[in-house]
C-alpha cells in the first residue's frame, strides 16, 4: 500500500488539518506528471523546500508540542484532583463517604481513560508524519535530487524536534501509571491490582516460568570498553558454545545468527510498530556458523495485552526445516525420540503442542524469512544464579533474505536460508555480498534482565550503571524492527520510534546526564509521594541527593588517586601553588578547575555544587576511561589557552575538532589503490618506450649529427615521463590517506609530453626533409 493512502486511512479525525500535506508535496515534485519533461529550476527547489520545511514541519511541530503541553496539564490537574482528597488514614469529619469516594475516584479514571487515549493517538500522529517526511524527501532526492540532497537536512530537523520519540512520553506515562495504581487500588477488590513497577522504560518477560524484567540501552562504541570494565568488576563474562546455548565456553564472544520470519505484507511487523496485543515475532535462532551444525532454535516471543512478553521455542535439525515450513514434517522424529528416552508426558505434549502451534502460525500467516541479524553476543551472569542476567551485542548487522523480488531475489525461494552467506562461512561486514542487502548497526546494545523479587531490591551498582552517561536507554527496542525499516524502508509506511535518534550523537556529557538523572529522581519521588500519601502506604524510596555517581569510581580512578595523593605527600609545599587541581564531576568526567572557578564562591562554596549538594570534586580525584570524555577535556584545555577572537559560537555550538568528511576509520577501497599503481605502470611504459626509442637513434648516429640532438632530447622526455610518473604515484597516495577533497586531475605531465613530443617530430621532420644527406647517412651507418 503506498504511503499516501495509508496516511488518509490512518488520520485521527479531529486532527485531520494538522497532518502533513503528502498530496501537496508530491504535486509540487510533480510527481502526478510522470511524463513531465519540464526541468527543475532553482525556483522549484526554492519552492518545495520552502513548503516542506516552513510549513509543513513547523505546522506538524507546533502541534505535537502544544498538545503535548495540553496533556501534561490535564495531568497534573489530574493529580492536583487526586491531592485534594483526604487520605486513607484520615479522621477529618469532612471526609467523603465509600460511595462518593468510589464516584470520584470513577470520574478520575475517566478522564485518566481520556487522557492516555490522546497520548495513543499522539504517538501514531508523530509516527505518521516522521515517516511521511522521510518518505517525500526520500522522493525528492530520486526524482529531483540531482544538484541538492535534502534528506540529511530533514534528518537533523527532525532530530531537533520531539518526533517519534519515546523520551518524551516517559515522564507522561510514568504519573499515568501512578494514577492507575492509585485509583485502581481503591476500586478493584480484595487487592487484585497488580504491584506498581517504578520504570517506565522496562519490559516484563517471562522465560521457563520465571517472570523477569528487561531494560534495554545503547551503548557508544567509545564508551563500550568502560561499560564491560564496569560490568565485569561485579559480574563474571559467560560466553555461549557454538554447539548449545545451555553449554559455556569461555574461549571466545559467540556470532548469533537470528533468522526472522514476515509475509509479504509485513504484518508481523506492523503489530509491533504499533503495539498491537498479541504482537508475535518468529526466529530461528542459531550460535556459531551454519556449516558447524549447530543447534537451531525456532523462537515466537508474544507480547500480551498487559505488557508482558513470553516464549515459546523448540529445537529442530537443519534438514527438518524447509519440511516443517512446507507443512510436510511434524516434529515426529523429535517426540518418538523425546517418548524413548522416558521423558514425562507433559513434557512431550507440550513439545507438540509448541511445533503445532508455531507451525500453523507460520503456515496461516504465510510467513517466510526475510531478515537476518548477525551479532557478537558476551554475557555476564554468577554460575548458577540467574537474577541478574546482562547481555552486550556489538557488530551488529542487518541483511535482507527475502524474495519480494521474484525476478532478483536476495535468497533461494527453494531454500530457507541464503547460502551464499552461509556455505561460505561469510562473517561480519559481510563485504562480499550487494551492500545495499546490508544495513550496519552503529551502536552496541545492552541488555539487562532482573528477576522480580518483591523481597530484594535492584543492585545498587545496576541503577547506577542504567542511570549513567555510558548508555542510551532505548526501552523495547528491538532488532527484527530495526533491520526491517532499515532495509525495507520502501516497503513499509510505519517506523520505530527510535529511529531519529540514530540521526543524533547519543554521547553525553558526564556533568550532565547526572543532573538530568537527579532531576528526574526528584520529580518521581515527588509523585510517589503523593499517590502514597493517598493511599496511606509507601511507594518507592525516599528522594536522597547522590553524591556522585559511582559509576566513575572505577579502579583506575582509584589508583590514580592513592598515586596522586602519594604524589602530594612527597612534594614541596611550595611547588603545589602553581598547579591545576584535577577532580572528577559526579558522573565521572574530567575537570580541570580554572582559576575564574576557585574564585566563584558564591555559587560553589566548599565543594558544593549549585545543587546543595557534595560533588565529588571534593573528595575524589581521577578520570572516565570514555575517548568522549578525553575529548571533552582536550577541547576545554584548548578553550582555555584562547580561540580565534575574531569568532564567537552561539550558546550550544562548539567549534569542530576535524572535518566530518574526516571522521570515523580510514577506509579505502582495493581499487582505489589499484587504480593509483595502474597509472603509475602507464607512466612507466611511455618512459620505457621513449628511452628504448631514444637510446636507439642515439646508438644509431654519428657524433654531432643532428640525428644525435634528437636522441637526447627523447631522452629528456623519456627521464620526464618516468619522473613524472613517480611524482604522481606518492602524491596522489598522499592525497587519499589524507581524504583530500582536492582534484586527482593534473594536466601539465600529458601536457608537457605531448607538446614535447610534438616539437620533437616536427623537428625530426624537418630535419629530414632540409637536410636528406644527413639523415641517409645515419640509416646507411645504421644497416652497416
Amino acid at each position: 500500500m503506498r504511503f499516501g493512502k495509508t496516511l488518509k486511512q490512518s488520520m485521527y479525525e479531529p486532527w485531520r488539518d494538522k497532518y502533513i500535506e503528502y498530496d501537496k508535496l508530491k504535486s509540487l515534485l510533480r510527481e502526478d506528471r510522470p511524463d513531465d519533461d519540464e526541468p527543475w529550476t532553482e525556483e522549484d527547489e526554492v519552492r518545495f523546500c520552502d513548503e516542506i520545511f516552513n510549513v509543513q514541519l513547523e505546522k506538524v511541530a507546533q502541534f505535537q508540542e502544544e498538545k503535548m503541553q495540553e496533556l501534561r496539564q490535564r495531568v497534573d490537574a489530574a493529580f492536583d484532583k487526586l491531592r485534594d482528597l483526604p487520605p486513607a488514614d484520615s479522621e477529618n469529619k469532612d471526609k467523603p463517604t465509600d460511595e462518593a469516594l468510589a464516584q470520584r475516584l470513577k470520574e478520575l479514571e475517566a478522564e485518566l481513560d481520556a487522557i492516555t487515549n490522546e497520548v495513543k493517538e499522539l504517538r501514531k500522529y508523530s509516527n505518521l508524519n516522521y515517516t511521511g517526511f522521510l518518505k517525500i524527501v526520500k522522493k525528492h532526492d530520486r526524482k529531483r535530487g540531482d544538484r541538492y540532497k535534502i534528506r540529511p537536512i530533514m534528518q537533523v530537523s527532525l532530530s531537533k524536534r520531539p518526533f517519534n520519540s519515546e523520551q518524551g512520553y516517559t515522564p507522561l506515562l510514568n504519573k499515568l501509571s501512578l494514577l492507575y495504581f492509585a485509583i485502581r487500588q481503591h476500586l478493584e477488590e480484595n487487592g487484585s491490582v497488580e504491584p506498581y513497577h517504578l520504570d517506565p522504560i522496562s519490559q516484563p518477560e517471562t522465560h521457563n516460568g520465571e517472570k523477569y524484567t528487561a531494560y534495554k540501552f545503547w551503548v557508544h562504541p567509545d564508551n563500550l570498553l568502560e561499560v564491560k570494565t564496569y560490568i565485569l568488576r561485579r559480574l563474571p563474562a559467560l560466553v555461549y558454545s557454538h554447539q548449545s546455548s545451555k553449554e559455556w565456553d569461555g574461549d571466545e564472544d559467540p556470532t548469533i545468527t537470528s533468522l526472522y520470519f514476515d509475509n509479504a505484507n509485513f504484518q508481523l511487523y506492523y503489530q509491533k510498530v504499533e503495539r498491537e496485543a498479541e504482537a508475535s515475532s518468529l526466529r530461528l535462532r542459531w550460535y556459531g556458523q551454519l556449516s558447524q551444525n549447530p543447534e537451531i532454535v525456532f523462537e515466537q516471543k508474544i507480547i500480551h495485552d498487559n505488557g508482558t512478553s513470553e516464549e515459546r521455542k523448540f529445537p529442530i535439525k537443519e534438514k527438518y526445516i524447509k519440511p516443517f515450513l512446507d507443512g510436510e514434517y511434524k516434529m515426529e522424529k523429535s517426540i518418538q525420540k523425546m517418548e524413548r528416552q522416558g521423558q514425562s508426558t507433559a513434557d512431550v505434549e507440550e513439545f507438540r503442542s509448541t511445533a503445532e502451534a508455531i507451525q500453523d502460525y507460520i503456515r496461516s500467516n504465510k510467513l517466510e524469512p526475510v531478515v537476518r541479524a548477525n551479532y557478537v553476543r558476551t554475557a555476564f551472569q554468577n554460575p548458577g544464579d540467574d537474577r541478574i542476567r546482562l547481555s552486550i551485542d556489538t557488530d551488529i548487522a542487518f541483511i535482507r533474505e527475502d524474495t519480494l523480488d521474484r525476478d532478483r531475489p536476495c535468497r533461494d525461494p527453494n531454500n530457507w536460508h541464503r547460502t551464499d552467506i552461509d556455505d561460505s562461512n561469510m562473517t561480519y561486514p559481510f563485504k562480499n555480498i550487494n551492500q545495499s542487502e546490508v544495513s550496519l548497526f552503529p551502536y552496541a546494545v545492552l541488555e539487562i534482565k532482573l528477576k522480580e523479587d518483591q523481597n530484594r531490591k535492584r543492585p545498587v551498582w545496576v541503577t547506577d550503571l542504567m542511570a549513567s552517561h555510558l548508555v542510551h536507554p532505548c526501552p523495547r527496542f528491538s532488532k527484527f524492527m530495526q533491520g526491517v525499516a532499515s532495509l525495507f524502508e520502501d516497503y513499509v509506511n510505519r517506523l520505530p520510534f527510535w529511529l531519529p535518534d540514530l540521526d543524533t550523537d547519543i554521547r553525553k556529557d558526564p556533568q550532565v546526564a547526572f543532573e538530568e538523572e537527579e532531576v528526574k529522581r526528584a520529580h518521581r519521588a515527588q509523585n510517589e509521594q503523593v499517590v502514597g500519601s493517598f493511599l496511606g502506604t509507601k511507594l518507592g524510596n525516599s528522594f536522597k541527593p547522590s553524591r556522585s555517581s559511582p559509576v566513575a569510581k572505577s579502579y583506575l580512578a582509584e589508583r590514580v588517586a592513592a598515586e596522586s595523593s602519594g604524589a602530594k605527600a612527597q612534594t614541596p609545599a611550595s611547588g603545589a601553588t602553581d598547579r591545576t587541581p584535577t577532580a572528577v564531576t559526579p558522573a565521572g568526567e574530567l575537570n580541570e578547575s580554572s582559576s575564574s572557578q576557585q574564585q566563584d564562591g558564591g555559587q560553589q562554596q566548599g565543594g558544593r555544587s549549585e545543587y546543595g549538594t557534595m560533588t565529588l570534586s571534593s573528595v575524589f580525584p581521577g578520570f572516565s576511561l570514555s575517548k568522549y570524555s578525553k575529548a571533552m577535556r582536550l577541547k576545554r584545555a584548548q578553550g582555555e589557552g584562547g580561540r580565534r577572537g575574531s569568532v564567537t559560537l552561539p550558546p550550544g555550538v562548539e567549534e569542530p575538532t576535524e572535518w566530518l568528511k574526516n571522521s570515523g576509520p580510514l577506509q579505502i577501497e582495493p581499487k582505489v589503490w589499484l587504480a593509483n599503481e595502474r597509472t603509475f605502470l602507464k607512466w612507466q611504459h611511455i618512459c620505457v618506450l621513449l628511452g628504448g626509442l631514444a637510446i636507439s637513434l642515439y646508438t644509431a648516429a654519428g657524433r654531432g649529427t643532428v640525428a644525435e640532438w634528437i636522441a637526447v632530447g627523447f631522452i629528456i622526455i623519456a627521464a620526464f615521463a618516468g619522473g613524472w610518473g613517480y611524482f604522481l604515484l606518492h602524491s596522489r597516495r598522499k592525497m587519499i590517506i589524507e581524504r583530500s577533497g582536492k582534484d586527482f586531475d593534473n594536466f601539465f605531465g600529458p601536457l608537457v609530453i605531448s607538446v614535447a613530443l610534438m616539437v620533437a617530430l616536427i623537428l625530426n621532420f624537418s630535419f629530414a626533409v632540409s637536410l636528406p644527406d644527413v639523415f641517409w647517412a645515419v640509416r646507411v651507418q645504421s644497416n652497416c
